[in-house]
């Protein structure tokens, strides 16, 4: 196969992206948990670019801090012909294609959560992030486990009695948990302040992403991958939990001297291909968060997403994502072709799609 039909192939898969649309900043700077209007899924042609928004969702007022409550969708997980999505204080599990809402959850104890994947034994697991904890839910809501993701005892520095919806934030966290996943049925969460991914059952067990602060933990193959805040795909050995491969994007830009986002949301197409996502450095208070940001780095793009070639150490294709309405970037999908369904997007090329599209990814 000719170098071109290679790349052309990796571009060929519509994708779901899933974040939030940005308020406007005119009159005031806004934090993190400020910064978005409406959450977003938005379906994307990486050939032609074009885009067409799938979900566009607003949380109701019972379950925000305030006017101001940042709503946006966070990493989630699609699985057969479920999309699993969260806000900062609800899980939402849609059904495919149509984004029918099948299952709502929203708890007291939902506070800043960053990811929700699903289980073998149909249940959700969820980043509670704000209060640096992992759950377990039945899809009625129940609690059935729960984790402090720092091996203390649980609700020592939280209460039981708060309702953490409506509280705007609880940051600085300690630990800050972003994404949970499987290994066969062992359950890891990565650990931002800590660099670090560990068994929740068994937290000897980790894996070490020392590079820098880790987001994204997703198993691939043989493999996890991981995004580092500031611009790295670190690949670890499911076996072994050792870094078998770093690499380093902004490298690969040729953007010594340019921020090339928080690096959030991760795609692997194979091996050799991997779409990431970056969202716009903004101000925080929070200074420590930017810490990575070395001096001489003064420009910032705006939010994108970038089709990698790691074994050539190229870029591919960029698409900026601000004018399909997505200013935070979360989370990237292949659209999966459904009983025998294609997505508007997709049919109107006219693409045939393989079988890797049937199951999804999660």
């Amino acid at each position: 196969m000719k170098m071109s039909e290679v790349i052309r192939d990796a571009q060929s898969d519509p994708m779901y992206v899933v974040g939030g649309k940005l308020r406007s900043r005119m009159l005031r700077d806004l934090e993190e948990w400020q910064s978005c209007e409406k959450a977003l899924i938005v379906e994307l042609d990486p050939q032609t670019k074009a885009g067409r928004t799938t979900v566009e969702y607003s949380s109701p007022a019972s379950v925000c801090a305030g006017e101001d409550a940042a709503i946006l969708f966070k990493s989630a997980s699609l699985r057969g012909s479920r999309f699993y999505a969260c806000t900062s204080t609800e899980v939402l599990v849609y059904e495919l294609p149509s984004f029918r809402l099948l299952h709502y959850i929203s708890l007291p104890c939902f506070n800043d959560l960053h990811h929700v994947a699903p289980t073998n034994q149909g249940t959700v697991l969820v980043a509670v992030t704000g209060l640096d904890m992992v759950v377990e839910l039945s899809m009625e809501g129940k609690i059935l486990r729960e984790w402090d993701v720092l091996g203390e005892p649980l609700w020592t520095r939280f209460s039981r009695e708060v309702d953490y919806r409506l509280v705007p934030t609880t940051k600085p966290h300690r630990s800050h948990p972003n994404h949970v996943f499987q290994i066969g049925e062992e359950i890891f969460v990565t650990r931002l302040h800590q660099r670090d991914a560990i068994s929740l059952s068994d937290p000897s067990r980790r894996i070490e992403i020392a590079v820098q602060r880790p987001h994204d933990g997703l198993p691939v193959g043989d493999s996890v991958y991981f995004t580092t805040v500031d611009g790295h795909v670190v690949i670890a050995d499911q076996k072994s939990l050792k870094v078998k491969k770093v690499v380093d994007l902004t490298r690969i830009n040729g953007s010594e001297d340019q921020v090339l986002g928080w690096c959030r949301g991760l795609l692997p197409i194979d091996e050799r291909f991997v779409w990431v996502g970056f969202t716009y450095v903004r101000p925080t208070k929070f200074k420590e968060n930017l810490a990575w940001i070395k001096n001489g780095m003064v420009k910032r793009k705006p939010s994108h997403m970038t089709l990698y070639d790691f074994e050539r150490e190229t870029c591919v294709q960029e698409i900026p994502l601000e004018p399909h309405g997505i200013g935070v970037v979360y989370s990237m999908f292949h659209v999966p072709l459904i009983a025998g369904t294609e997505s508007e997007v997709g049919a109107s090329r006219g693409d045939k799609h393989d079988e890797r599209r049937v199951s999804g990814r999660d």
